[in-house]
């Protein structure tokens, strides 16, 4: 993967996957025996967007491996603030970087900045399209808690305007995966989404209860209603708090349910689940660290 643009969960293959995951693996058993691998390397972060964990874990990983990171800080202290186009930012900012993580409010932006640089640029979120890291530290996620083998996932709440859902419903494809996607009929996954899907040959049904799956799921896969997303904010308010859990809801749960949430959580999972044996959605966050660190080992040409 030396070199590789990381644009979209679509361009990577199972076995892409497995290697970074078992990369991940490795750095988590012993984290010391990849430490200062890119001592004088450096990350440039492009948050066009807010972020709290992507942006952190990216800095994390970079600095475990030995590197450091330089950051374009917020639009508002940026050139862009000057009206400084995307193509030029990434243009300048690969100039002090061996790498590149770009968030942007834009579907497709990654993809157009990736063909203005030539070091390795990574999607840390376009609009609505595609979270590619999201989805390894999902992937990892499940792996260690439910495994891939005979795997029924069920994924809720907001399916239209969720890049982590798009990423990871993409790459569940490559396991063979049962997949329920449940949501209001207003948020259901887009028609784009849902044809890929079927041609990559995915066993996916639609429901708008959780209570009709609940039972059959290894995974729930929680997400929240995007408000920032929503073109209409009484659209938004129709569907605001429709979907949610707590500790009761998991009683008719399968007793080893993986209950999973890319974070930030708002209402949707009640804080009394936090305490359950399923909730595993801050290891989940914790486990971009080891994922991102494996990545980035990987864009920038470690070896094994």
């Amino acid at each position: 993967m030396r070199q590789d643009h990381i644009i979209s969960a679509k361009q990577l293959s199972r076995e892409d996957i497995e290697e970074v995951l078992d990369r991940a693996g490795e750095i988590a058993a012993d984290p010391s025996s990849f430490q200062g691998r890119h001592e004088g390397s450096l990350l440039g972060l492009l948050f066009f967007e807010p972020s709290t964990r992507t942006k952190m874990s990216f800095s994390a990983a970079m600095k475990r491996l030995g590197g450091d990171i330089v950051d374009m800080g917020t639009v508002e202290s940026s050139s862009v603030k000057k009206g400084e186009s995307l193509a030029d930012t990434v243009r300048v900012v690969e100039g002090y970087a061996d790498a590149l993580v770009l968030r942007h409010p834009s579907e497709g932006s990654a993809k157009m900045a990736s063909e203005f640089v030539a070091v390795p640029l990574i999607n840390a979120g376009d609009g609505a399209g595609q979270h590619p890291t999201q989805t390894l530290l999902d992937l990892y996620t499940i792996r260690e808690n439910a495994g891939f083998e005979d795997l029924t996932i069920g994924i809720m709440g907001d399916l239209k305007y969720g890049r982590t859902v798009h990423s990871l419903a993409h790459a569940l494809t490559v396991f063979d995966a049962r997949q329920h996607f449940i949501s209001p009929e207003s948020l259901q996954l887009p028609r784009s989404v849902r044809y890929d899907l079927h041609e990559a040959g995915a066993d996916v049904r639609e429901h708008t209860e959780l209570d009709e799956v609940l039972p059959e799921l290894d995974v729930l896969y929680v997400t929240r209603i995007q408000e920032e997303r929503f073109p209409d904010e009484s659209e938004y308010h129709e569907v605001a708090g429709e979907y949610q859990i707590d500790a009761s809801t998991l009683s008719a749960a399968n007793d080893d349910l993986t209950v999973m949430h890319p974070l930030p959580r708002v209402d949707e999972i009640d804080h009394d689940v936090d305490g359950t044996s399923a909730a595993k959605y801050f290891d989940q966050a914790h486990n971009g660290v080891p994922v991102r660190m494996a990545l980035l080992d990987m864009v920038l040409g470690g070896d094994r």
